[in-house]
């Protein structure tokens, strides 16, 4: 009994050191990839180096799904330019083109007025009731390039929200399971 009772524990020994391994594994990964995000934040100057076209209001340009880049630079902003931006009591951020660059005569600071390329009229209406440009502090960052459909990923898991725990799961599954 004293043999098999000592098997059992160098077996137990070896799952928990496996199982901690896996776990350090999984951290480091999670660390790596805020690591990467923050280090994006610092060389794209926007709180959001990355995101997702969640609408169609800027067809044909970029569509539903289309990952966008920034960057956001102390270069004033111009009309054509394609900004992303958030708007007060809004958590999602809003992806459309600049079309009226107005520049206040006491400060000297611009506003700036957008729309989506695809929508009948100019972004008013989304705005905070009474505001009728976007300053500076709206804007999380200029599109400079691009990458089409990648970002369905998100939106799908997103919407259907299952997906995204079943997903989770299997990721979860594999990390135990594994026996590298």
């Amino acid at each position: 009994m004293g043999w098999i009772g000592d098997t059992l524990d160098s077996v137990k020994s070896i799952q928990i050191r496996q199982l901690l391994t896996q776990a350090v594994s999984l951290g480091m990964i999670v660390t790596s990839a805020l690591i990467i995000w923050k280090g994006l934040m610092c060389v794209t100057g926007s709180e959001s180096p990355v995101v997702v076209v969640l609408s169609g209001s800027m067809e044909p340009g970029f569509k539903r799904g289309d990952i966008l880049f920034l960057h956001m630079s102390k270069d004033p902003i111009r009309a054509g330019e394609i900004v992303v931006f958030n708007i007060d009591g809004r958590e999602i951020p809003i992806v459309h083109r600049v079309i009226k660059v107005h520049e206040r005569q006491d400060t000297g600071e611009v506003d700036v007025l957008t729309k989506g390329d695809n929508n009948y009229g100019d972004d008013r209406l989304l705005y905070a009731q009474g505001q009728l440009y976007l300053q500076r502090h709206h804007i999380m960052g200029r599109a400079v390039g691009f990458l089409p459909y990648v970002g369905w990923v998100t939106i799908i898991m997103t919407e259907k929200p299952i997906i995204k725990y079943i997903l989770i799961g299997a990721l979860g599954l594999l990390v135990i399971t594994s026996k590298d």
